[in-house]
């Protein structure tokens, strides 16, 4: 943050605490609590400070937008690292658990892993770009976890979403799940059973299925991740040790693909 300089008749303590105060108020605007006053000077003291400062941020709004912009910045680093060590933490079960499914290739050199809604309007935009990056890329393993955060609907279909994996193998569950996801409008039940039997399910099964403990407790699982990655929306990525939240195109998934196998990391 940059400021112009103070009047010469402040001394320097008192120009290092109204530097500090400005600092305190500034970030109070960007939703951070203020710092407490120094007791080292008296009333008079600091409510000439305290004016002096108001007059200089009425004077040079821009410092707030500074130090927004500044803080915005920090919390999206810290964020990014607190997403990085999750990645590490709970790497196993972002890329391995048995309560995924795997499209693509199976043994690819690099996994891209989507959480999803089948709901979700970005996700439905999300579909296309990673048909055709599987289409391109024969090396790229993709995982798909349902996350469904958008009402009950949502729940229920990733319930059948789920209970259709356990039974189909990875190339007609992508076609079910390309199946439904492509679908217009808004998705429930009666949608997925129709995804369901339109690529030969065991319909029978397929509702035994997702009303099992099994069931419920995948879909626990991919809630309690999402969670210890701070994932708050969908789409939300895992790409090398990225975590990411919000819709990628294209181009932007296949610059991260290409970077992972480049030099391992997703920004090179």
């Amino acid at each position: 943050m940059r400021f112009a300089p103070f009047p010469s008749r402040l001394a320097a303590p008192m120009r290092a605490a109204a530097i500090a105060l400005a600092c305190a108020l500034a970030l109070s605007f960007a939703g951070a609590p203020p710092a407490r006053a120094s007791t080292d000077f008296s009333a008079a003291q600091k409510t000439d400070i305290e004016k002096i400062v108001h007059d200089y941020l009425l004077s040079n709004p821009d410092v707030i937008k500074e130090a927004i912009e500044e803080l915005e910045k920090r919390q999206k680093v810290a964020e990014a690292a607190t997403r990085e060590k999750a990645v590490n933490a709970h790497a196993e079960k972002i890329l391995h658990s048995a309560n995924q499914a795997v499209v693509g290739n199976p043994d690819g050199d690099v996994t891209l892993v989507e959480f999803f809604d089948y709901n979700c309007g970005y996700c439905k935009q999300s579909l296309d770009a990673i048909a055709k990056l599987i289409e391109s890329d024969p090396k790229l393993r993709v995982v798909l976890k349902d996350f469904p955060i958008l009402g009950p609907d949502s729940v229920e279909v990733a319930k059948l979403a789920t209970a259709a994996r356990m039974q189909l193998d990875s190339k007609k569950f992508w076609d079910f799940h390309r199946k439904l996801l492509s679908t217009r409008g808004h998705i429930g039940k009666a949608q997925a059973l129709a995804a369901a039997k339109d690529v030969g399910a065991d319909m029978a099964r397929l509702e035994k299925d997702a009303a099992k403990p099994e069931t419920q407790a995948a879909l626990k699982e991919v809630a309690t991740l999402a969670d210890q990655l701070r994932f708050d929306g969908t789409p939300s990525w895992v790409i090398g040790q990225e975590a990411i939240v919000g819709g990628l195109p294209y181009a932007q998934l296949k610059t991260k693909v290409d970077n992972v196998r480049k030099c391992g990391k997703s920004v090179c």
